[in-house]
């Protein structure tokens, strides 16, 4: 933080206060937008932890609001990964919190590891779950994307799309749901993931040019059968399904989004983003006004918010945690009040942007059940 400051000092002596602004502008908002600058390691939100100690069912942990919350969440280590459950405990001293120990999915976790908790829960494919996939690509704008497909015997499919920062690993904590339920479900990967083409400038767009690889994903579900289709979104994901039910030349055959804490409001999730990437606080209006400009990015430009289908407004499940960091509670607030008659709001207390499965998966996915059934 310190160099970064001092940095942007020196341009300004350098270059003149008008120069530099602009520079610092264009440093904090890349910074802030670049796809090559992922959040570890799986979605908006991180939080750093130690491993104190671990048995074999249980993992001391470094206490924080995070580390604190309910629910099951992931644990990512350059050493391994794990997942951890319920809190068991709160010693008194040191400041330690006690988390049930589910499993560990890979290598090990020793006291002193560095990890991150995460809202992913699962590594590898849809196999690592036991779910049989088949590995498709589609037809981007930009290129070739890769995709799994599980499949299913009803007619409608649902198109499952990560959040920015985040893989299609993240979409993996509903799939057993979903494929117990017999959706089809697609999980395409969009620019700027492994192995599919990099974003314009490497920089990502928070949805408002990501969604034409959502669109490829609808026209591959359509090309192959699919007579229904739910888009479901997580964080700049449910941007992307909210702009692909409105300008998709297929979009005539979605019954339904589910926006999962959804980017609704670009400039403060850009604003966000810049500060949790280190961008000094008072660049964060410059690096505002340079995604407006350098990257063409409109922060003013917010995902549309009247999606229609051939049967008029499309039904919407909207769930959104008050408490998320990311993408204001407010905008999802708003838009449900605007749309009543089609749009259900249901808040999530106590969960991290795009985790709100994590804190209680079983009445996430009975809210989510009722949603999808009637449309399948």
């Amino acid at each position: 933080m310190r160099r970064r400051t001092t940095a942007a000092v020196a341009a300004t002596t350098l270059l003149g206060a008008g120069a530099a602004a602009v520079a610092a502008g264009r440093w904090a908002s890349d910074l802030a937008l670049s796809a090559r600058r992922a959040p570890r390691p799986a979605g908006f939100w991180h939080a750093r932890l130690t491993v104190h100690a671990t048995t074999a069912d249980r993992i001391t942990l470094s206490r924080t609001p995070q580390s604190l919350r309910p629910g099951v969440y992931g644990l990512a280590a350059r050493s391994g990964h794990a997942v951890v459950g319920p809190v068991l405990d709160v010693p008194t001293a040191p400041d330690t919190v006690v988390r049930r120990l589910e499993r560990i999915s890979r290598g090990e976790l020793i006291p002193g590891t560095p990890v991150d908790l995460t809202p992913q829960i699962h590594v590898g494919d849809p196999t690592a779950l036991g779910i049989a996939h088949t590995s498709v690509s589609l037809t981007g704008e930009r290129g070739t994307l890769p995709a799994w497909y599980v499949d299913g015997s009803r007619d409608t499919w649902i198109i499952a799309l990560h959040g920015l920062g985040a893989t299609r690993e993240h979409p993996l904590n509903v799939l057993p749901f979903l494929h117990d339920q017999r959706f089809p479900v697609l999980i395409p990967s969009f620019r700027g993931d492994p192995g599919a083409p990099r974003p314009a400038d490497r920089v990502t767009r928070l949805g408002a040019a990501e969604w034409h690889d959502a669109d490829a994903a609808l026209r591959y579900a359509v090309d192959r059968g699919a007579r229904r289709v739910v888009l479901y979104g997580w964080s700049a994901g449910g941007a992307m399904a909210l702009r692909a039910a409105a300008h998709s030349p297929e979009r005539t055959r979605l019954c339904g989004l589910v926006l999962d804490s959804p980017v609704l409001d670009p400039e403060a999730t850009l604003r966000a983003l810049a500060a949790q990437r280190g961008v000094p606080r008072p660049l964060l209006p410059l690096a505002v006004r340079a995604a407006r400009g350098g990257f063409g990015l409109d922060p003013a430009d917010r995902p549309p918010s009247f999606p229609h289908g051939a049967r008029g407004a499309l039904p919407v499940l909207l769930l959104h945690g008050p408490d998320d960091t990311v993408a204001p509670w407010a905008a999802s607030r708003d838009l449900a009040a605007r749309h009543a008659g089609n749009t259900v709001l249901h808040a999530v207390p106590d969960a991290e942007h795009a985790a709100l499965w994590n804190a209680d998966p079983a009445a996430y996915e009975e809210r989510l059940g009722r949603f999808l059934t009637p449309l399948g």
